[in-house]
């Protein structure tokens, strides 16, 4: 694999300067051997002109959080990081690499989870050019390869978890975006670390069932909410018919035999469990009556 080297050019603006002199006294020798009528002097000199004009290609710019990727006829030189002006071999093809941090979202995915439901996901992914040798000459397209194989680690990771967890499941789509969120961003980094590419974080942005389940999904999420709230509700109405009964007995209030016991333990959980206010009927003959 081939990897980058930091090459250290010369600033441009001193070779200004000595290109600016150099290119008139190309000039002023050109002018003298014209004046000399020397044949061979105005050659050598013409020659040297032309020379000091091709150094001029030799400047070139580096942007901030830029770099400038070095060519001499087709082989790998270097690297120019440092930002401003700077001069090379003219004969250098200088290729521009961004290393700014950049983001991708992907497109929403429709793929099935780990259980075969429909879903559809979507993530964005942050990452940036950590060796531009890698970047230019491992791959053809860097950014197109970005693309490619993040959208492939999230299929691949999609296919790996559940949506939502189910007892005894552990880490889930839904319920663990930490979790998932540090699995996808190492998934997406080995798969880009052949490119010199670093993966400074990865997230799901779009996460739903598919719309042709959805409604049915729903309707099983609505059904798990009122089993949980109905369990805890009676667990609370237990725990007060428990306590009611507890302190008839301790402060001695009244004597209930079983019977009388069990009805009012009835009637208790009617009343506490009961969606809407109970509507209390008063008895007024005796306790047998």
């Amino acid at each position: 694999m081939i990897r980058e080297i930091e090459k250290k050019v010369p600033s441009g603006y001193g070779m200004i300067v000595l290109l600016l002199v150099a290119q008139l006294l190309s000039f002023y020798a050109v002018f003298l051997a014209i004046r000399a009528q020397s044949g061979a002097g105005v050659i050598a000199a013409i020659v040297l002109s032309v020379f000091v004009l091709v150094m001029w290609a030799g400047l070139f710019l580096v942007n901030p959080n830029e770099a400038k990727v070095l060519q001499l006829f087709g082989k790998y030189v270097g690297t120019a990081r440092e930002s401003g002006l700077r001069w090379a071999n003219p004969f250098f093809q200088k290729s521009k690499v961004s290393t700014r941090v950049r983001n991708f979202e992907s497109s929403k995915l429709k793929v099935n989870d780990s259980r075969g439901s429909p879903i559809e996901i979507a993530a964005v992914v942050v990452w940036k050019v950590f060796d531009t040798a890698e970047a230019m000459f491992e791959v053809d397209d860097y950014e197109e390869y970005v693309n490619i194989q993040s959208e492939s680690a999230l299929r691949n990771l999609s296919t790996t978890y559940p949506y939502e967890p189910h007892e005894g499941e552990g880490t889930a789509l839904r319920s663990h975006p930490v979790e998932i969120a540090n699995a996808l961003r190492k998934e997406i980094q080995d798969r880009l670390e052949a490119a010199g590419i670093s993966v400074i974080e990865a997230r799901i942005s779009h996460l739903a069932y598919a719309p042709e389940i959805a409604s049915a999904m729903l309707r099983r999420q609505q059904a798990s909410a009122i089993i949980a709230a109905r369990t805890q509700i009676v667990s609370g109405a237990v725990s007060m018919v428990k306590m009611a009964l507890s302190q008839l007995k301790k402060e001695a209030i009244i004597d209930l035999d079983e019977e009388r016991k069990a009805a009012m333990i009835s009637n208790l959980l009617v009343v506490l469990c009961s969606d809407e206010a109970a509507q209390p009927v008063v008895n007024t003959g005796t306790l047998y009556t």
